[in-house]
């Protein structure tokens, strides 16, 4: 049978992002909380598999509508009008796999936010650690199809 329907709500539920749960050994500091906020915004209202990088004020990068979370990653550096270094990094779902954090450390993020709730969440908090970074877990995605 040809044809369908997608319905979806609008993702307009409060969101406090500094209720996170910090999941890293090292938490954001105040500057990337700031950042994280902002990014966690404007991820909400990109198309899936949505990749945010952004500073407290501005949008850096945004990779979104790929097939897989890495190449939304890479996407959104290309993208880049400027320089990662000190960004952070906002996934609308959670990292099925490290690749995707990888891609982002080495850009030069400092920070990251994303849902989890990945059967790998260990291998991806254990990557966050082994690059310095701060990362929090929201527990609520952002799909927007």
């Amino acid at each position: 049978m040809a044809g369908g329907l997608l319905v979806q709500d609008w993702d307009d539920a409060a969101d406090p992002v500094r209720e996170a749960r910090v999941v890293t050994r090292r938490a954001p500091t105040a500057d990337e909380w700031r950042a994280l906020e902002f990014a966690w915004t404007v991820c909400r209202h990109v198309k899936s598999n949505a990749i945010v990088y952004a500073g407290p004020d501005r949008t850096l990068g945004v990779g979104a509508g790929q097939m897989s979370r890495v190449d939304s990653a890479r996407l959104g550096i290309q993208k880049a009008q400027a320089s990662l270094a000190g960004a952070v990094m906002a996934s609308d779902a959670f990292f099925p796999f490290r690749d995707g954090l990888d891609v982002g450390a080495a850009a030069g993020i400092t920070a990251v936010i994303q849902p989890g709730g990945s059967v790998r969440d260990d291998e991806v908090i254990a990557a966050a650690d082994e690059h310095g970074l701060a990362m929090v877990f929201t527990a609520r995605r952002h799909f927007r199809h």
